[in-house]
């Protein structure tokens, strides 16, 4: 039992909040490459059991939908396990079928990262940011399953009403697949999927016979890269820190955190415009003199980045882009970059305020870029061999019959976006 939570009998299942020590270590999923575009397929080797679902805050509607889907998953998958953060679980465990696992503020992200299969979330791009902010110090982060149900949604792949077939898509993906096809049915005795992880009964494949997606049909993977950032004081030392905010992990080092929007830099309540020195490459690039600087990921390109005049970036570009904002000169423009070309701002003695904020994702860190400090972003390495993929966001994207892989993407632009939609008409 985790302090704070209430505890009920093992006889009363339902309205009880249980520690996530408890549940078994989390499964590494594959990620093949595909004949759909440049999308990747998601291969389980044995079923998802650890299921994190995220929230948007402050809607009832949102709530219920969680309390659905909860019930939903453990009633049809009964090897699976909801996981919820502390203040979610407090909210909802009384209205569930089935026990919630959760952790302390100070050790949820440890017990995510060793414990969660499979992250759900309900909202909108902002829900989604902040369940990839739950693995920001985490290089193999889980797939995630998105639900739009927030103001705009670019980034959410799947509405509602869908969710039962999504998360049966998701739930199914590798079964079947080569020489593991017995795993639908009941096990040959003696053989490799005879066991407690894969086996018949409840907790494996078998329990859910006629809910396959097809032998060869894995779910779809949309990898969306990130970016690193690290804050490094004049000599070049990492600069450590405490989060002033539970949204963000504690420490912010020399091996950096892991970003999937944007890192800012920006004079916030300061009246006086920021100075940056910006290096490219190593290289001394431009003296910035504006209201701040954003470096963004093509995921990111559609949201500050944007609005500050930046380009929009296919997700499966490998970019990096270099934004100002409100810059005084107007021959600073916005740069795309290779993605693994690091950048440096730092912070210049002609500055004139204090200090500048740094946000991530949206997020201030709490920790400012003072005189002498310097901001440095790099790419992360994603691939490694055939079929091995470390780093990235793997996303399950909706499948679209007949469309191409960038189909959600598009109507994304069209719909949400209103892409070179005419002033007057509407649609």
């Amino acid at each position: 039992m985790i302090p704070g939570t209430r505890g009920f009998s093992f006889s009363s299942r339902r309205a009880e909040i249980r520690n996530i020590d408890i549940l078994p270590p989390r499964l590494i999923p594959r990620y093949q490459e595909s004949q759909v575009g440049d999308l990747l397929s998601l291969q389980w080797p044995a079923p998802p059991r650890n299921i994190l679902v995220v929230k948007k805050d402050h809607s009832a509607a949102v709530t219920a939908s969680l309390v659905e889907f909860a019930n939903h998953a453990t009633s049809t998958y009964p090897s699976t396990a909801i996981i919820l953060e502390p203040s979610v679980a407090e909210e909802v465990h009384s209205s569930l079928q089935s026990p919630v696992y959760s952790a302390t503020l100070d050790r949820l992200r440890p017990a995510l990262h060793d414990k969660v299969d499979l992250t759900v979330t309900l909202g909108g791009d902002g829900t989604i940011l902040h369940a990839s902010s739950l693995f920001a110090t985490c290089c193999n982060v889980p797939p995630v399953l998105s639900f739009s149900m927030g103001t705009l949604g670019f980034l959410s792949e799947w509405k509602l009403a869908e969710y039962k077939r999504a998360f049966r898509e998701v739930y199914m993906s590798g079964a079947g697949v080569g020489d593991r096809a017995s795993v639908l049915g009941d096990p040959k005795p003696g053989s490799e999927d005879e066991s407690p992880e894969l086996g018949a009964g409840p907790t494996g494949w078998s329990s859910v016979r006629g809910k396959s997606m097809g032998l060869t049909r894995g779910a779809r993977i949309l990898m969306r890269n990130r970016l690193k950032v690290g804050l490094f004081t004049a000599d070049g030392s990492p600069v450590p820190r405490e989060a002033k905010s539970v949204s963000m992990p504690n420490t912010l080092d020399g091996q950096g955190m892991y970003v999937m929007n944007e890192v800012l830099l920006h004079r916030g309540k300061e009246p006086h415009l920021a100075v940056l020195d910006v290096y490219v490459g190593g290289r001394f690039l431009t003296e910035a003199v504006a209201d701040g600087i954003i470096i963004s990921t093509p995921t990111g390109s559609t949201a500050y980045s944007l609005s500050s005049g930046g380009s929009i970036v296919h997700p499966l570009v490998p970019a990096v882009l270099l934004t100002p904002i409100c810059a005084r000169s107007l021959s600073f423009r916005p740069l795309v970059l290779p993605s693994s070309t690091p950048i440096t701002l730092r912070l210049s003695a002609k500055n004139r305020s204090r200090e500048l904020e740094v946000s991530i994702d949206g997020v201030n860190i709490g920790q400012g870029l003072t005189a002498g400090m310097e901001a440095r972003v790099w790419d992360e390495e994603m691939r490694h061999g055939k079929n091995e993929w470390q780093g990235g966001v793997p996303c399950v994207m909706r499948r679209i019959t007949g469309g191409e892989a960038h189909d959600g993407w598009v109507g994304g632009l069209n719909g949400l976006l209103k892409f070179n939609h005419p002033f007057g008409e509407e649609r």
